[in-house]
């Protein structure tokens, strides 16, 4: 039996995760539906306008994300450090955007004087808001909740919206993040749904694509911090121009046209992080089907598997053959 997926999280050790919410049935709610002719393409931008505003609200940040017909992706970093600096006023503040509080919070945020038992309830409550607050299955919960309400009113139905739950895979390591990463902004290429990144849109690719075109970082999204020597940095662990590059020769060679064809001129991104490129174009068509909760090197995916007491991970394997570094004598 699988472990429930909130084991499967430790802020200390596994701070990327990549996650996925299908629409029921896989039906096209957030497309144009060729069958029936209806089409709910704007409400893809409802899910970019709030997957974004949430991650001002939450101590998670978005290192990608792709809106597609029927379902979405996003990959999420757990801050846990910006959490823990937060002031009591800042978690009360950031909780009532999400929801109501209570009323020792609400006097509170009016700034109405509170005595000492009063205080010490409303800061051990506020303890339990500021996990909330870089939990992901809150932030998915908040998320696809208010999608599926607002959906619902624009239908004049009730019901899910969703499936029951949300795919989560914990991203180990550099490979597995970049690999991820990427397999997310392709996947309108993938789809035919665009031609080239930059006309991708509802993507994280397309935003950091027209921001570095002013030589900028898009600031909704977790920014790149080059290649520092820790292994997992405060900022993506890639140069900026390195990943665009590596997403725009990933997205030419998985044209239909051009399968199977390699490029001679590889990004130098592939030789640092010991990706063989044909391995890096498989995972860029197969990352969510070949790995289940743990993607990363094998030694990384048998280390966490012994913090978790979990015996075994789906796709060690695969872990093994597409996610760790050559063997040099």
């Amino acid at each position: 039996m699988g472990l429930p997926r909130k084991s499967l999280i430790s802020l200390e050790a596994i701070p990327y995760y990549h996650c996925v919410s299908r629409c029921v049935r896989r039906t096209f709610l957030c497309g144009r539906d060729e069958r029936t002719g209806r089409c709910f393409e704007h409400r893809r931008q409802w899910i970019e306008d709030r997957l974004l505003e949430l991650a001002e609200i939450f101590a998670l940040d978005i290192c990608a994300y792709a809106v597609m017909s029927n379902h979405y992706h996003v990959v999420l970093h757990i801050n846990a450090a910006q959490a823990k600096g937060w002031m009591l006023r800042e978690v009360v503040d950031r909780w009532h955007q999400l929801c109501k509080g209570s009323p020792l919070s609400q006097r509170f945020a009016r700034n109405e004087a509170l005595n000492g038992a009063e205080l010490a309830r409303l800061r051990d409550v506020a303890a339990e808001w500021r996990a909330r607050l870089m939990d992901i299955i809150w932030f998915m919960r908040m998320l696809n909740e208010s999608i599926a309400r607002q959906a619902n009113r624009e239908d004049g139905c009730t019901g899910r919206f969703w499936e029951g739950r949300f795919k989560s895979q914990a991203l180990l390591d550099e490979r597995a993040l970049a690999a991820c990463m990427a397999y997310v902004d392709l996947n309108p290429i993938r789809a035919k749904m665009a031609d080239t990144p930059e006309t991708s849109g509802y993507t994280s690719i397309q935003r950091r694509i027209s921001a570095v075109q002013d030589g900028k970082q898009p600031q909704q999204l977790f920014p790149f911090a080059g290649n520092p020597r820790e292994p997992m940095p405060m900022g993506l662990p890639f140069h900026v121009q390195d990943y665009l590059e590596l997403v725009d020769w990933s997205g030419r060679c998985l044209r239909e046209d051009k399968r199977g064809a390699i490029d001679e001129q590889l990004p130098p991104i592939l030789e640092r992080l010991q990706i063989d490129p044909r391995h890096w174009l498989y995972l860029n068509r197969n990352f969510e089907s070949r790995f289940k909760s743990l993607v990363g090197a094998a030694h990384s995916a048998r280390s966490v598997c012994e913090q978790l007491g979990k015996r075994w991970a789906h796709g060690i394997r695969d872990c093994e053959r597409y996610l760790s570094p050559p063997i040099t004598s």
